[in-house]
């Protein structure tokens, strides 16, 4: 019985901390078929567009038609669903729509994992102690190394070393004409 209990509460747990996720997660995907399905079928309304034109350097001036296409775009919290594109000279057209659904969802979700990680505003702060004494206290050093031999540079945030590993480079081809 009281591995019966044990199996049980183990269960919730996961379920509580996995479980909503996936709630999210099929919720997003559901609503994502769904607007593609409107999209596809061009059940939308071309009020509720919104163009963005996007300059393009290409070295060939290339004219094309729009075309269906999906993916999604978030610009200042709001998010967009792509309708269609074309490429006209050197301006890329892109169609978008307004997913306010998805913009629901994901605010959901962030509440949601508020939840397991927000403190209370009375409790001290415990966190920048640690990490301001890792970072003033443990050596951390950075090391850039090339692809080639030739050089290798070390860089602490106390002193530097420098080392090298050859003093001579070797020139595999003559230098450019002036």
């Amino acid at each position: 019985m009281k591995q019966f209990i044990a199996i049980l509460l183990i269960f919730l747990l996961l379920f509580n901390a996995l479980g909503i996720l996936g709630l999210f997660v099929g919720l997003k995907y559901k609503t994502s078929n769904d607007l593609v399905e409107r999209l596809d079928n061009h059940d939308y309304l071309e009020e509720q567009t919104v163009t963005l034109k996007v300059a393009m350097t290409i070295p060939y001036h290339l004219d094309t038609e729009y075309e269906r296409v999906d993916g999604e775009i978030e610009h200042n919290g709001e998010f967009y669903r792509l309708v269609k594109q074309k490429l006209e000279k050197d301006t890329l057209y892109i169609v978008c729509i307004k997913d306010q659904d998805s913009k629901r969802i994901k605010q959901a979700l962030a509440d949601y994992v508020k939840t397991f990680t927000d403190k209370p505003v009375d409790a001290k702060s415990t966190g920048k102690f640690v990490s301001g004494f890792i970072k003033d206290f443990l050596p951390t050093s950075i090391e850039i190394t090339p692809a080639s031999v030739g050089w290798n540079y070390t860089v602490a945030l106390a002193n530097t070393i420098d080392s090298f590993n050859s003093r001579s480079l070797a020139v595999f081809s003559p230098p450019p004409q002036a």
